[in-house]
């Protein structure tokens, strides 16, 4: 069993209290970690806030050097990273990777893009004086890690914070803390500047308040649901804050008659059933032209019977457990709405066959789907596929945004000009057409309720930069003196 510390001021710190880690897939304890209070909380906020001056005059060369070293750290320490996230979450062990490959290109990719970072120079009309914007980092911030994929999403901010100067408190889920936790062993190893990594976890209301109510960060960040994004953004009112979140979707898929219809159900089987389904930009509603319906539909069904689940990392399977019970009775919960509502169970429905233990959810596809169910406008987070037949591009544009989320939707058609019509009406944040695209050097965006700011790219970079500009007199004036 894993046994895992806070990481605090550069220190590896013990609880009084541990806190099991239980599988989803086993439903077994497979790890205890520390356990945090506010007076935790507040220890690593002081030690971020008496890091910044130091961190924040670093060179862009030393700052990148540590990067690099913490890379290399991740990297010689693969398998045991690999075997955090597959035991927290029940992931299958091929899913892993690609949780380890992004903290590995994020460290990478922040420490080369910070040394692009150069002074602009800004046109002074009248020709008194000259002008420059540089960027300096923000402060000290605090990242809110979501658990589905949690080394992902740490490095999705660890790596633009450390690169820009931000000292950062992270709160991984305590739904999968051990590999977080595990980050900051590495930190450690390498005598990283104590304070510029800080890692805890604890209670969502106790620890996650008092990080976002103190007056020390200058920025909260958060990927999870627009539920918490609010409460974070309440609570972190104490003070003039900035703010960066991804906060979900409810994504749409548009399969037009004219689609390559195995490529769009390729990518739909292996988005929505990939990680269980737990995916923020996982489709949600697939709708298909009427003329392919029962076409596409047959080619989903037949995707969906092809997964194996389970939990074996030597064995081939493609997709594990639902992280918890609370989890798979909300999913079910979903299904079993639509289907009294009038949905077709084309394939799976309930729990996946042999697996009597873990919150193993079978791969589902729904026929007949309408507005008026839950699973039409809820963010489902299972491996559940919703389709909804229409007849007319404005029909379906208009129903696709009728959603208060914004993150991600999917065109397919081999029509330019219809799916060019479709990117500039669609209100989403990303739009993915015949095909799906993420990496670390991509951004990664949502509008309405779907977050602020940016993850990956340059972009996300600039979320932890404030712009300060500076003007110097060509010409002194004569006053006489």
């Amino acid at each position: 069993m894993l046994s895992k510390k806070m990481y605090i001021g550069g220190e590896l710190v013990d609880s009084r209290t541990p806190f099991d880690v239980v599988s989803p897939a086993t439903e077994e304890t497979v790890g205890q970690v520390a356990w945090a209070t506010a007076a935790d909380a507040e220890a690593a906020l002081a030690a971020a806030d008496s890091a910044f001056a130091d961190w924040s005059a670093t060179s862009i060369s030393e700052r990148a050097r540590w990067m690099h070293m913490l890379r290399d750290a991740v990297i010689a320490s693969e398998e045991h990273l690999r075997e955090c996230v597959h035991l927290e979450m029940g992931k299958n062990w091929a899913g892993t990777q690609e949780d380890f490959d992004s903290l590995v290109n994020s460290l990478q990719f922040y420490a080369e893009e910070i040394s692009r970072l150069r002074p602009e120079a800004l046109v002074d009309r009248e020709g008194t004086h000259s002008h420059s914007l540089v960027y300096e980092p923000v402060g000290v911030a605090v990242a809110f890690i979501a658990w589905n994929f949690p080394l992902l999403n740490l490095a999705f901010k660890i790596g633009p914070a450390m690169a820009a100067g931000c000292p950062i408190v992270i709160k991984p889920s305590f739904k999968s803390p051990l590999s977080a936790y595990a980050v900051g062993e590495l930190c450690h190893r390498i005598g990283l500047p104590p304070g510029v990594v800080n890692i805890v976890c604890g209670d969502d209301a106790e620890v996650g308040d008092a990080l976002s109510s103190s007056k020390i960060p200058a920025m909260l960040t958060l990927i999870g649901s627009a539920r918490t994004g609010r409460r974070v953004m309440e609570k972190g009112a104490t003070s003039i804050k900035r703010y960066s979140m991804e906060l979900g979707g409810n994504a749409p898929v548009l399969v037009f008659a004219d689609a390559d219809l195995d490529l769009a159900a390729d990518i739909v089987g292996a988005v929505k059933f990939g990680n269980a389904g737990q995916i923020c930009v996982t489709p949600n509603r697939v709708y298909v032209e009427s003329a392919v319906a029962d076409a596409f539909a047959q080619k989903v069904v037949e995707r969906a019977r092809a997964v194996a689940v389970g939990f074996d990392r030597n064995a081939p399977v493609d997709m594990g457990p639902l992280i918890d019970a609370a989890a798979f009775q909300r999913v079910d919960g979903l299904v079993r709405d639509a289907v009294a509502g009038g949905a077709q169970v084309l394939a799976g429905g309930g729990r996946a066959p042999g697996h009597d233990r873990g919150h193993f959810y079978a791969p589902t596809v729904l026929k007949g789907v309408t507005s008026p169910m839950r699973i039409y406008s809820e963010e489902i987070f299972g491996p559940v596929v919703s389709l909804i037949e229409f007849n007319d591009e404005k029909s379906v544009l208009d129903a696709a945004n009728d959603t208060d989320a914004g993150l991600t939707d999917y065109v397919f058609t081999r029509d330019i000009e219809k799916a060019e019509r479709c990117a500039a009406r669609l209100r989403f944040g990303e739009v993915q057409i015949n095909g799906i695209k993420y990496a670390i050097d991509l951004p990664h965006i949502g509008i309405k309720q779907s977050g602020i700011g940016c993850d990956c790219s340059h972009l996300a970079l600039h979320d932890y930069l404030a712009p300060k500009r500076i003007s110097r007199a060509l010409v002194s004036r004569d006053d006489g003196a």
